[in-house]
């Protein structure tokens, strides 16, 4: 265990996980008699980002969901983010229930999520890597609540000031977890609030279902992999991936997939879709999860074949403007 005292006030403890972006350590705050998270990443990474994201997580910070940021720096050979200590990720509490949650759970947990990007969106952000390791429950008195981490890839989308959209691009490399991938990600477009949201779309199935159509593909290289999971994902009609499952989730990836690359999401519609579904399921809003033991995960869902409520008016991009990672458990 690195023996390291940060700021002369955070004692780093036993290590959580890991991952290409860096370390993340339990911690104590030995002047407030309290646990943190301390993450580190090496100085001299290949590409280093701690600094950035703790930066943009003091920006967001204020809301729900988001994680306190307590100090940030550099600490000897290291970059350090100092954070409130939070619960186990959402893919965590899936391998719990037996990679599988409840329609119930599934809801509740969806409606957090849409709100929380709906939050960094509104703070002129895209997240750019939304998948279950990187929402994660909080701790003691907030521990029904979702928060939203890991922003390393984020980018800003529009000017604070002038509210100007940045451009369409092509051509840029897969951005994200593939798995997880909005189609435009895989085609190697500029990524907007749309790919963010098409990505929770993806998750919410992911823990229903308990695994996607496209994963399990073995390929010699990564690049190999990604244009397998890309030509599986793209083959994948709406209606294979929601078989069984109530209309709502297909019509809440429909609508992420029709959206303009600079339009601005109807989160309000998004959110109303799940909620039909938990009003008509009679499920009570109590924020007793599947892992709290309580509720035994449901394997398939028959329901109606139609949504009763219309798809908002949706614009087409225009075609003009088409020229041619980590945070971990803790």
């Amino acid at each position: 265990m690195l023996d390291i005292t940060v700021a002369d006030r955070f004692k780093l403890g036993k290590k959580l996980g890991s991952g290409s972006f860096g370390d993340i350590y339990k911690g104590s705050d030995i002047h407030m008699n309290q646990d943190v998270a301390i993450k580190l990443e090496k100085i001299n990474s290949r590409h280093p980002q701690l600094i950035y994201e703790s930066k943009l997580i003091k920006i967001l910070y204020g809301d729900i969901g988001i994680p306190q940021i307590y100090w940030y720096g550099t600490e000897g050979n290291y970059n350090v983010m100092v954070m409130e200590l939070l619960g186990s990720s959402l893919e965590d509490m899936f391998t719990k229930c037996g990679r599988k949650l409840s329609m119930k759970t599934t809801l509740m947990v969806a409606e957090q999520m849409i709100s929380r990007i709906e939050y960094v969106h509104n703070r002129n952000f895209v997240h750019r890597d939304i998948k279950p390791d990187n929402f994660l429950m909080g701790i003691g008195g907030k521990a029904n609540i979702v928060y939203i981490i890991d922003f390393g890839l984020a980018k800003k989308y529009r000017d604070s000031k002038t509210n100007q959209h940045i451009q369409f691009r092509e051509g840029k490399s897969l951005t994200g977890t593939a798995r997880y991938a909005s189609l435009n990600a895989h085609e190697g477009k500029e990524l907007s609030r749309r790919d963010d949201l098409e990505s929770i779309g993806y998750v919410l199935m992911y823990f229903l279902r308990g695994s996607l159509p496209w994963q399990g593909i073995v390929t010699r290289n990564k690049e190999e992999k990604y244009r397998k999971i890309s030509e599986k994902k793209r083959a994948t009609s709406l209606d294979e991936l929601c078989q069984g499952y109530p209309p709502q989730f297909r019509a809440y990836i429909e609508y992420c997939k029709r959206l303009a690359f600079e339009e601005t999401p109807d989160y309000a519609y998004l959110k109303s879709l799940f909620r039909e579904v938990f009003l008509r399921e009679h499920f009570t809003m109590d924020f007793i999860y599947d892992w709290d033991g309580q509720i035994k995960p449901i394997v398939e869902v028959k329901h109606d074949t139609e949504v009763k409520r219309t798809l908002p008016e949706i614009t087409q991009p225009d075609q003009k403007s088409k020229k041619k990672k980590k945070c971990l458990i803790f």
